[in-house]
């Protein structure tokens, strides 16, 4: 389809990257790779500088101190802000959602984001862990969000953001809604990895960063066949 390759940069994975979230840069690569567009995964360490001219920024989950820590040197750094300014794509997973915020709490602290979207969080009164499931923001034409929590935080969305989902399973932001995303950036709180459990969401990633509004179709069959059996999984715990 295309002969220039897709730049995905992969932040900090000696320090943010939990549950599988690797995954993610291996299925946005694949399902670019498969539909004929060239693709590289660059691994960005914490102690390299950022580029600022790839077309899809990834940051995964991560313990307190490494969240803390990622959050300080992307601010020290610089790149990301500008990749943003430059119309790039940003997906961020858990830790790294809610580092894209104004702030967050790690070990106790509070500690300053990135102020990329407007939502900042806390600290729930318990820790959010098992599956997580919403109905996606029609806007987003993806359907319904599938995957697995583990988090203490809590996250308040602003008026400048919308909610990537309304939760239908588990915690999310706060019992109601889920994740959030505006423009080119999106953040969410589903492991699994989260694009390998919603391809659709994927695809919607690749949309964006390519401008190309209808990609080929390709063959789900076994991602839809998981899809379906964590949905029946939740809807058998959710019976009486």
């Amino acid at each position: 389809m295309s002969t220039e390759s897709l730049r995905i940069v992969w932040i900090y994975p000696d320090l943010l990257s939990t549950y599988g979230d690797r995954g993610n840069a291996l299925i946005l690569a694949r399902r670019a790779q498969l539909r004929g567009m060239p693709a590289e995964v660059l691994e960005v360490r914490s102690d390299e500088k950022l580029p600022t001219t790839a077309d899809i920024y990834l940051i995964g989950g991560g313990e307190d101190g490494p969240q803390a820590l990622g959050a300080q040197r992307l601010i020290a750094d610089g790149g990301l802000h500008r990749a943003v300014a430059q119309g790039s794509v940003v997906f961020g997973v858990c830790a790294g959602y809610q580092l894209l915020g104004t702030s967050f709490f790690a070990k106790g602290a509070r500690c300053t984001g990135l102020g990329l979207l407007d939502i900042s969080s806390d600290r729930g009164p318990i820790r959010a862990v098992g599956e997580l499931a919403g109905e996606v923001d029609p806007r987003l034409g993806i359907p319904h969000l599938t995957g697995f929590e583990n988090h203490g935080g809590r996250t308040h969305l602003g008026a400048d953001v919308s909610p990537l989902a309304r939760v239908t399973a588990g915690v999310g932001n706060d019992g109601t809604t889920e994740g959030a995303w505006r423009g080119k950036l999106l953040g969410t709180y589903s492991h699994g990895p989260a694009l390998a459990r919603n391809p659709a969401l994927a695809d919607l990633l690749l949309r964006w960063a390519t401008g190309i509004h209808q990609l080929p179709a390709l063959d789900d069959t076994w991602a839809e066949r998981l899809r379906s059996e964590r949905r029946a999984a939740v809807a058998a715990a959710a019976r009486p």
